[in-house]
């Protein structure tokens, strides 16, 4: 088992390097680049002759922008109708606050939706979001701080704020206590995955991991 609880030969980490490369645009000496990896190395990962440490997975991530759970993840069958009881909800822990998936990642349609947990102090990172589609948010309890485009709007219970999500955005937890939100994203592109820019921005962690409760 590897450190995130999954067998590690049922994921082929380097077939997962390719596809978000592509999906990116990038070439791999772009990535050899901005990962201080050698475009030789990059290329062992992605044919499968070499195993990647924790260290270097952690680089690749930064690179990409994306969570370092991306290399680990299992592309779902997409359904019409999802059901999704709590107690399978996707989790994911990150710094001072914990994602849920809400079936957003099993549906076959331009639409995520998933809830965000966050401790005081807990934010999205010192860096603006953005990505194709339309955002929504829906503050559950406590205070969240949501910055789009330079302009300020905090949220209390029962407050919402839509936007496109092209605006440059970020959150924060400004209260002092545990803030909870709902966020769904639709209409974003085919090769944009939404819930990864923001799980990026708040990981970086090499002690993150992906738990099914």
């Amino acid at each position: 088992m590897d450190i995130f609880g999954r067998d590690a030969n049922s994921v082929d980490v380097g077939k997962q390097l390719r596809i978000m490369r592509e999906e990116r645009n990038i070439s791999m000496r772009s990535l050899a680049r901005t990962s201080g990896l050698s475009a030789n190395a990059l290329s062992m990962i992605e044919r499968g002759l070499t195993s990647p440490s924790v260290s270097t997975l952690t680089k690749l991530a930064d690179a990409l922008q994306v969570p370092i759970t991306a290399f680990f993840r299992s592309e779902p069958t997409k359904q019409k109708i999802v059901y999704k009881k709590a107690s399978e909800r996707t989790r994911i822990p990150f710094n001072r606050g914990l994602w849920e998936g809400l079936g957003g990642e099993q549906f076959n349609g331009h639409l995520e939706a998933f809830s965000l947990t966050l401790e005081n102090g807990a934010s999205s990172g010192p860096n603006s979001l953005l990505h194709t589609g339309h955002e929504f948010v829906f503050c559950v309890r406590g205070l969240l701080e949501y910055d789009v485009d330079g302009q300020i709007f905090y949220l209390e219970p029962g407050d919402s704020l839509i936007f496109a999500a092209k605006l440059p955005h970020k959150w924060k937890n400004t209260g002092g206590k545990v803030t909870s939100a709902i966020i769904v994203i639709a209409g974003f592109e085919d090769s944009e995955r939404p819930s990864e820019f923001h799980l990026a921005a708040t990981s970086g962690d090499e002690n993150i991991t992906i738990e099914k409760y």
